[in-house]
């Protein structure tokens, strides 16, 4: 059963397990598990998607109780009236603040779904991510011609939400999210698995601040990170007092909300 983080007669929020679709695809027609069938049964009721997270991806997750609601909270999603907070593990060293801006292009997700892309020029679309330093760490474990390795418990704010779009921002600055084994680094995740015995991608979506779509009132809506991502972010040696202030920062720091303008709805 999912835990629950917020429910009322117009939408519910759950923490979204890693490893997990939100729904199924013609692409992973497979996957008897999903999230929205699965919680549906478990509610009682049908649900309406308003997000995704990818099927990698911990955290936050919403859905609409009607297919109103549902409109209400894509429109708010739709006008960058929802604030995201992510935090991460990346490679490297992370400890100011700063912004990527960076366009990306869905080609790759177009050739996956079949489409012929070869030779066609695809455009790309604008993308910006937020990230915020909370804590580093260097562990005396040599990873390819280096003694030791250097990692970060980042927070990550999307702008915009562009499929995969965490991962590819942090890949380009050269601070892939370990575990990633689409944009990440091989040699990163190995060390991980062999030594952390972490087998997910770091990556969990901690809080949503956004408009109720019935009410004046604005919902602060926040999770935990999960106890696998805790255990590996503890085994770096952070402490577990550490990691709630750095959680807690994350949500403080989080930057406003950007004016309204359209986006797509796929954040990690």
């Amino acid at each position: 059963m999912f835990e629950i983080i917020y429910q009322d007669e117009w939408l519910v929020a759950i923490h979204k397990p890693p490893h997990m679709l939100v729904h199924r695809s013609d692409l992973d027609r497979r996957d008897q598990h999903v999230v929205l069938q699965t919680l549906a049964e478990q509610l009682g009721q049908h649900l309406f998607p308003v997000h995704r997270l990818d099927r990698a991806t911990s955290g936050l997750l919403m859905f609409a109780l009607s297919a109103d609601v549902a409109r209400c909270l894509q429109n708010a999603f739709s006008k960058r009236a929802v604030r995201k907070t992510y935090i991460a593990i990346v490679r490297g060293h992370i400890s100011d603040h700063g912004h990527i801006h960076h366009p990306l292009s869905d080609k790759r997700d177009k050739r996956r779904e079949g489409v012929n892309v070869s030779g066609k020029h695809w455009p790309e679309k604008e993308a910006t991510t937020t990230y915020q330093g909370l804590l580093s760490t260097e562990v005396p474990i040599a990873c390819g011609r280096y003694p030791s390795s250097r990692y970060s418990l980042v927070a990550l704010y999307p702008t915009t939400g562009r499929r995969h779009q965490l991962r590819r921002h942090m890949k380009h600055c050269n601070h892939p999210i370990v575990g990633d084994t689409t944009y990440g680094q091989g040699k990163h995740n190995r060390l991980f698995r062999e030594h952390f015995d972490s087998h997910r991608l770091l990556l969990c979506a901690t809080h949503l601040t956004l408009p109720h779509p019935m009410g004046s009132n604005v919902l602060n809506l926040s999770t935990q990170l999960d106890d696998d991502f805790l255990a590996v972010a503890m085994r770096l040696g952070w402490s577990s007092s550490e990691l709630a202030d750095a959680s807690a920062t994350a949500f403080a720091t989080a930057p406003a909300t950007a004016p309204a303008t359209a986006t797509t709805q796929r954040d990690s």
